[in-house]
């Protein structure tokens, strides 16, 4: 039988796998997030393991939750199966549950803010759009007479409709 160690990469093969300066592993190594291995000359080293946690970190961090965030949600990894697997007090897993569902609420409230800043830019856009389409078809040759005209019909048209939609 063969006894395969694990593939352990250095601080820049690691950081352009995770699209990340070296600083930037370096910045959570210190802050306590990742401690990598080390070889004989001192120079990190960082196992599957370590990427695993860097990607969940960088995720979060994507997502808004701040360093202290994180570093608590990290205290508190899951529960292990099988043999030798740990376990936690009820009380623990209160804490963890309690934990949990305020980044889950969070998590919601940032993609109602999310869907109401899209709908904001959808509706800018579409006002742009029709702009653009107006000078477009002016530029063309069309009388301004004409598109003004089919402007505020198409304004009225849109009234009566966010009307109808407020009814409902």
């Amino acid at each position: 039988m063969s006894s395969a160690k694990p593939t352990l990469l250095t601080i820049r093969d690691a950081a352009e796998r995770l699209q990340v300066t070296p600083r930037t592993l370096k910045y959570y190594e210190e802050r306590g997030l990742v401690t990598p291995n080390r070889s004989e000359g001192r120079y990190r080293l960082y196992s599957e393991h370590d990427l695993e946690k860097f990607s969940r970190i960088l995720r979060l961090r994507s997502l808004g939750f701040s360093l202290q965030g994180i570093v608590e949600m990290l205290k508190r990894p899951m529960e292990t199966l099988g043999e030798g697997g740990t376990g936690y007090s009820a009380s623990s897993l209160r804490e963890i549950e309690q934990a949990l569902s305020q980044q889950v609420e969070a998590m919601d409230a940032r993609i109602s803010a999310v869907r109401r800043e899209l709908k904001e830019a959808q509706a800018v856009r579409t006002e742009l759009a029709s702009d653009l389409d107006y000078l477009q078809r002016r530029i063309a040759g069309e009388s301004k007479e004409t598109l003004l005209r089919e402007r505020l019909a198409a304004r009225r048209t849109r009234k009566a409709k966010s009307a109808g939609d407020d009814e409902t």
